[in-house]
């Protein structure tokens, strides 16, 4: 090639690359134009609808007054009757105080409405589940413990959501405890059941195995520290996980993270070699990134995707833009590269676990969700695509794939059954096919009103 052709090609890769920068900004742009044109025209994203028969004004006075206070009186002979009687078996109160919205940060409570609307919308749509946006006026963790406490009789379940850490932690294990009801918090668990389920198939795609990778965390949050134990509770080496937040990474050495339990366990139990040093050191030979920090593109260097192992898996969780793009990861030798995008191959999305875990667990009334309900869920998104046709850039299943849901909820409620934390004995068969007609109802109640235009 001539100096004057060199010229050229490098123009061009620059027009390329900038035209590719400006799509990806377009793509960013447009949902949330869309959403601010959107959101006034409907005013929010849920309602409240009858599921009951009412053929005439008579008929409240079954629903109601005075027929209803016989059913009161049964409940209050005997409480396990509340799940026949009512919607509590079906219904998920998704609470948040606002303080880790998204990538915004603490917007407080009224802000975060949107989102836990949103999230209740995910609920409905795919998992047949009704849930229920209640946004906290405060930031006590104490005050939050006990309003979650105090509403348990109307709840089968509760997800916390966008919680700021350490003291998410805290809340979620405070309640796990002392609830009678199933407390999950999405940023943990649910993102950590999603990225293991892409993590099994990922490794399948490279051919190693999950006792002998080395990974590299970057991001010490909520959702990071919980994909750790997940990824130990699964098989990895806990000695050759190294976990790496703003400061560098975790180690016996980080005397600064003493005073919060949770990190402080992991830098006792991970990275065996006692590095002390960045995300760049922590990279080095690793087979395996799980990146859940800031968004980039430059947080993750090409140069040092370069310094890991053959085959490198690569996961920039960062959202809205990636920690690195994955083309540029790619180029630096990565085999496999997810992302929270659904505009990129391979995101990982906490959409994918939730729905079809949380409709298993009220179908089989679980009082509590355990690590090893979640290490079934993500086993079984894994499952989901077949061993054949696992590939690079399709290592999850897409959202659109709904059968997953009732899957992935029959699995859990097993599960549960064999846990001892579920109120039902039911077979598998009986779950699936419950839950497959639960989730099918569900969507069609939305077609058929938006084709009635009862949704304009």
């Amino acid at each position: 090639m001539s100096f004057k052709n060199e010229k050229l090609h490098s123009k061009s890769n620059k027009s390329n690359k900038k035209n590719t920068l400006q799509k990806l900004l377009k793509s960013i742009q447009k949902p949330a134009v869309l959403a601010r044109k959107l959101h006034p025209f409907y005013k929010g994203k849920i309602e409240v609808v009858p599921k009951c028969k009412i053929k005439s004004f008579d008929d409240f006075s079954i629903w109601y007054s005075p027929g209803v206070a016989a059913v009161c009186l049964d409940i209050h002979k005997n409480p396990e009757l509340i799940y026949q009687y009512t919607n509590k078996g079906n219904s998920v109160a998704v609470i948040s105080d606002g303080t880790r919205v998204l990538g915004l940060g603490d917007i407080g409570a009224g802000a975060s409405l949107p989102v836990m609307e949103g999230k209740a919308l995910l609920y409905k749509y795919l998992g047949g589940v009704d849930a229920y946006p209640l946004c906290l006026d405060t930031k006590s963790e104490k005050e939050i413990i006990q309003t979650v406490k105090i509403l348990q009789p109307s709840f089968g379940g509760v997800n916390l959501e966008d919680i700021s850490s350490p003291k998410c932690f805290n809340i979620l294990n405070t309640l796990k405890k002392e609830c009678t009801i199933p407390v999950w918090h999405d940023d943990q668990q649910g993102t950590a059941l999603v990225i293991l389920a892409g993590f099994i198939n990922a490794l399948k795609v490279v051919g190693k195995k999950i006792d002998k990778v080395k990974i590299a965390m970057i991001g010490a949050g909520a959702a990071n520290v919980r994909t750790a134990d997940f990824l130990i509770q699964y098989g990895a080496n806990p000695k050759n996980l190294i976990i790496a937040d703003i400061k560098g990474t975790l180690s016996k050495s980080r005397k600064d993270l003493k005073d919060q339990k949770e990190l402080w366990r992991l830098c006792l139990e991970t990275n065996s070699e006692n590095i002390n040093g960045t995300i760049e050191e922590a990279m080095e030979n690793a087979d395996a990134v799980i990146a859940l920090s800031a968004p980039g593109p430059d947080v993750i260097k090409k140069e040092w995707i370069k310094s890991m192992a053959k085959n490198a898996i690569i996961f920039a969780c960062a959202n809205p833009i990636p920690e690195i793009y994955p083309w540029v990861a790619k180029s630096a030798g990565a085999a496999i590269v997810a992302t929270g995008r659904s505009d990129f191959p391979n995101q990982v999305n906490n959409s994918l676990g939730f729905p079809g875990l949380f409709r298993g667990v009220l179908d089989v009334c679980a009082n509590s969700i355990t690590n090893d309900m979640c290490i079934t869920a993500a086993k079984e998104l894994a499952a989901c695509i077949s061993s054949s046709k696992i590939k690079p850039d399709k290592i999850l299943p897409a959202m659109n794939e709904w059968e997953i849901f009732p899957k992935i909820a029959a699995a859990v409620g097993i599960k549960a059954i064999k846990e001892k934390v579920a109120g039902i004995d039911i077979s598998y068969e009986k779950l699936f096919n419950k839950a497959k007609e639960t989730i099918k109802r569900s969507r069609a109640i939305t077609e058929n009103m938006i084709k009635k235009r009862l949704i304009k």
